[in-house]
């Protein structure tokens, strides 16, 4: 039975000295989509956070990220108040089967990160997760490394849109390539 699908794309605080290193990141924004098994956008979530440990964007995040300024993350709400958001978001699409990916672990691991540090639950534990990534590397024919989501539209013949490195133009573009990101079958890898 096909579902409905969340995609999720975050953008984090970074440094390229090294003072931030992953496990240390504090989420800066966060875009999902809910997608219905007909590849048509359901419902889009949208917010800035604002960190608690590190709330000044350094100047290689701000190179990175040219799209999001301070002053946005400065009048953004912190990750338990946004959380509380996209699980109500998370909710409102979900049928049997739903399930949500993200473009590599990142986001994964990043969600469960700041609900740890923040202390409370999980927004998306109810959801199992799928890898687009390695799922998208896994159905290529031949195999191919995993690559970054631009480098997979390119192999598809397909045209980013909005600005990269906005969560949710890249949460709407990573819902583009679902089609060649199949689940695997637990079956045929048994």
């Amino acid at each position: 039975m096909l579902a409905n699908i969340l995609v999720i794309d975050l953008e984090a605080t970074c440094a390229d000295d090294g003072s931030i290193p992953p496990e240390l990141m504090e989420t800066l924004e966060i875009g999902s989509v809910w997608i219905a098994p007909d590849g048509q956008i359901l419902d889009r979530f949208q917010s800035f956070v604002r960190p608690i440990e590190r709330p000044r964007l350094t100047a290689f995040c701000k190179r990175l990220l040219p799209h999001i300024d301070q002053a946005a993350i400065d009048a953004a709400p912190t990750w338990p108040a946004v959380a509380a958001r996209l699980a109500e978001f998370a909710q409102r699409h979900q049928q049997p089967g739903s399930w949500w990916g993200s473009w590599g672990a990142f986001d994964h691991n990043q969600i469960e990160r700041e609900s740890a540090r923040h202390r409370i639950a999980d927004p998306l534990a109810d959801l199992p997760h799928e890898n687009l990534k390695r799922n998208f590397a896994r159905a290529r024919r031949p195999k191919i490394k995993q690559c970054g989501m631009i480098a997979a539209m390119k192999i598809c013949n397909l045209t980013p849109e909005g600005h990269h490195h906005r969560a949710l133009d890249d949460g709407l573009n990573i819902a583009r390539l679902l089609p060649f990101c199949p689940r695997p079958d637990p079956a045929a890898e048994g």
